[in-house]
C-alpha cells in the first residue's frame, strides 16, 4: 500500500519557575518516532524529580509501535513505567509515595497515500494536559485526574470555587503511587496544521486557556518561540511551579 509521509515539527521547553528550587518536571521526545511525553513529579523534591525522569525514559523505551495500534502501545508503556517507578519506591523507603503525572502524544510517521487525516493517540494520568489548536480554536483533549476536577464534573464545585480551593493540587491518579494505574486513552484524528500542546500544570495554573491560545496564535509560526513565550508567560504570571511544554505541529 502506498504511504504518505507525515511532517512533524516540534519544540519543548521546561523551567523551574520562580519559587521552587528543584524542577520536578521531565520531558522527552523522539520526533523520528512521533512520540512526545511530559511528566510532573510528586513526593518530595528528590522523589518527584526521580519519578518524572524515570517515567519519561521508561515510557519512550516501551512505547514502540510494532503493530498498527499506537494506543495500545501507549497504554503498555504507561503500565510498565508505573510498575517500575512503584517497585523502585518500594525498594527505597525514603522514596515511598513518589509518583508523577504523565501526558503523552503519539503521531504516526506515515499514513495511507490519499489520507487527509492523521490518526493520533493521547494517553494521560494526573493533571498534566493535552490541548489542540486547530485554526483559532484551542480545545482541551484530556480530563484532569484531580479532586477538584472530579467535583466540577459531578456538579459539586464551580470552576471559580476550584480556583480558590486549597485542595486544587490534590491529584487522584498518578504513575508510580500504586501497583497498577489506568491511563486515559484517546484516539483521535488530526488535520494538517494542527498544533498539539502537552503541558504540566505549572502552565495551566498561571495562564488561562484564552491566554494560552493567544500566545500560540501570536507566535505559532515558530514553535520554538511559542514554547519559550508560554513558559515566560507562566513565570511573568507568578511562576509558582515548574512549567513544561511540548508543542507538536503535524502536516504533509
Amino acid at each position: 500500500m502506498a504511504k504518505r509521509k507525515v511532517q512533524i515539527e516540534w519544540a519543548m521547553q521546561t523551567h523551574v519557575g520562580l519559587v521552587r528550587r528543584n524542577n520536578q518536571d521531565a520531558v522527552g521526545a523522539e520526533g523520528e518516532r512521533g512520540l512526545f511525553v511530559v511528566c510532573d513529579g510528586m513526593g518530595g523534591a528528590a522523589g518527584g524529580e526521580l519519578a518524572a525522569h524515570m517515567a519519561v525514559q521508561i515510557f519512550l523505551h516501551e512505547a514502540y509501535r510494532d503493530g498498527p495500534d499506537a494506543g495500545s502501545a501507549l497504554s503498555h508503556a504507561v503500565a510498565v513505567a508505573n510498575r517500575e517507578v512503584y517497585a523502585y519506591a518500594q525498594e527505597n523507603p525514603r522514596l515511598r509515595g513518589m509518583g508523577t503525572t504523565l501526558a503523552a502524544l503519539s503521531v504516526p510517521t506515515t499514513v495511507a497515500a490519499r489520507s487527509k487525516r492523521i490518526p493520533l493517540a493521547i494517553a494521560h494520568v494526573g493533571d498534566s494536559r493535552c490541548y489542540r489548536l486547530r485554526s483559532d480554536t484551542l480545545d482541551l483533549l484530556t480530563d484532569d485526574h484531580s479532586l477538584v476536577a472530579e467535583q466540577i464534573r459531578q456538579g459539586e464545585m464551580t470552576e471559580e470555587e476550584a480556583e480558590a480551593s486549597p485542595l486544587r493540587h490534590v491529584i487522584t491518579r498518578a504513575v508510580g503511587t500504586a501497583p497498577e494505574v489506568e491511563a486515559d486513552l484517546l484516539r483521535t484524528e488530526g488535520l494538517e496544521g494542527d498544533v498539539y500542546l502537552l503541558a504540566s500544570d505549572g502552565l495551566t495554573r498561571e495562564l488561562s486557556e484564552r491566554e494560552i491560545a493567544e500566545l500560540l496564535q501570536l507566535h505559532g509560526s515558530s514553535l520554538v518561540t511559542a514554547a519559550e513565550k508560554l513558559v515566560l508567560g507562566a513565570n511573568e504570571a507568578g511562576g509558582g511551579d515548574n512549567t513544561t511544554v511540548v508543542l507538536v505541529r503535524i502536516g504533509f
